[in-house]
């Protein structure tokens, strides 16, 4: 989570700060309108291509407010108009931010654009009233500041709601948010005009263009449900294996039956668990989600005996987690034609029936490890024996771990009551 809000926005940031308060800013002045240029229409056109309408107005917002203060302070930011547009601009930028981040995404239609451009008119029109010579005459300003104290407050309130959005979403651009309103600051605080202004709007666009290509990087290398990375991330780390590793595919014990009895919000809840116990699997390795109720966990410079231990203790963990169904009626009965894809076969007349909660809710994993070996080379290989390692748990009864081509440990079966295994 860290890394997050260290990169890319506090780097960004960090860096701009350097640079423009050292003595080689005056020999990159020349380029900043540049880099100026290049940010914005970049930034513009990643936000056209990846359909974020809330980017895409944010770096609006961000240049029409630098237009804005560059056009009514007229190099007099102390007073009068000055003083007002900078006021303004420190008002208006946290809450378009914070608006545009609770509207819906709708991407780049006309209903979904169509309110965010009436909101920019309705405050440009705001903005050329108030900053009338005849109407900003008796702005105040404190000595040796250019903005009051409540703005500032202001800029810290903003930045409290992005990281709650953060806490509830997980994605970078939350914190692509909170540093763009750090570059925003010191620019209208310091130098709200001059070429120090233009590299930090210019550095303030960046980290917003960074965290949409970082969002969409998350997205397609995560699974968006559980946050943990998905197939794409696993098939590149494929890629990139030594020798000795150990693969692990990790199945949900009638899942689809439960999906089907308790609705798959409830279904949602139980994938969510799951693989929130999976990040946190012990020997070093890595989880990921492949599909459905499938997941698969890495294990680098490690055997597939000793990954064992690791992937039962996983086992225990996620047997002895519970969760309770809150709000979610009970159906009856499944839908025809779905079942668990690695049903073992059965005799004739038994039901694996999911009975109601008493305490609580309960899953169960199968899970089916394999490695390198002279049969199996090529980790499409060490997958396809990590798989019938799994089709082999749940023939032998599910809720258990199994090694490829060894003989299999069977793991002592729990007495704990009071919650449904599934």
């Amino acid at each position: 989570m860290w890394k997050a809000w260290l990169f890319p926005g506090g780097l960004l940031l960090a860096v701009s700060v350097v640079m423009v308060s050292s003595s080689v800013f005056t020999l990159l002045a020349p380029s900043v309108g540049f880099y100026y240029v290049a940010v914005f229409a970049a930034g513009l056109l990643l936000s056209w291509r990846f359909n974020s309408s809330r980017i895409l107005f944010s770096l609006l917002v961000l240049l029409l407010a630098h237009r804005a203060v560059e056009f009514f302070s007229a190099g007099q930011i102390r007073s009068g108009p000055g003083r007002m547009v900078v006021a303004l601009a420190a008002i208006l930028i946290p809450l378009n931010y914070i608006a545009f981040a609770f509207l819906r995404e709708r991407g780049l239609i006309i209903a979904g654009i169509g309110p965010r451009f009436g909101l920019l008119f309705l405050e440009a029109v705001v903005v050329a009233v108030l900053c009338r010579p005849e109407n900003s005459r008796s702005v105040a300003h404190a000595p040796g500041a250019t903005l009051p104290l409540w703005v500032f407050v202001g800029f810290i309130g903003a930045a409290g709601v992005f990281i709650w959005r953060f806490v509830q979403t997980r994605k970078p651009m939350e914190p692509g948010f909170v540093w763009c309103l750090a570059a925003v600051f010191p620019w209208l605080e310091f130098g709200p005009v001059g070429k120090t202004a233009d590299a930090y709007v210019a550095t303030a666009g960046l980290i917003l263009t960074a965290s949409l290509i970082e969002t969409s990087y998350m997205l397609a290398y995560h699974d968006e449900l559980t946050g943990i990375r998905g197939r794409r991330a696993f098939n590149d780390a494929l890629l990139s294996l030594d020798q000795q590793y150990a693969i692990a595919i990790v199945d949900i014990d009638h899942f689809k039956k439960f999906n089907d009895t308790y609705g798959h919000d409830t279904g949602d809840q139980v994938l969510c668990l799951v693989a929130s116990r999976l990040s946190e699997v012990k020997g070093g390795g890595q989880a990921f989600r492949c599909g459905g109720e499938e997941f698969a966990i890495l294990f680098r410079n490690t055997s597939a005996k000793e990954a064992f231990e690791h992937l039962d203790a996983l086992r225990q963990t996620i047997q002895n987690s519970t969760f309770r169904v809150r709000g979610v009626e009970r159906r009856s009965g499944g839908r025809a034609g779905e079942s668990d894809r690695r049903k073992p076969l059965r005799k004739k007349g038994s039901r694996a029936a999911v009975a109601p909660p008493a305490t609580g809710l309960s899953v169960t994993v199968s899970i089916g490890v394999a490695e390198p070996s002279t049969r199996n080379r090529q980790p499409e290989q060490v997958i396809n024996a990590a798989d019938q390692a799994l089709y082999l748990a749940k023939s032998n009864g599910r809720n258990r771990v199994e090694l490829a081509s060894t003989t299999p440990t069977r793991p002592p079966k729990s007495k704990r009551s009071g919650a449904v295994r599934l």
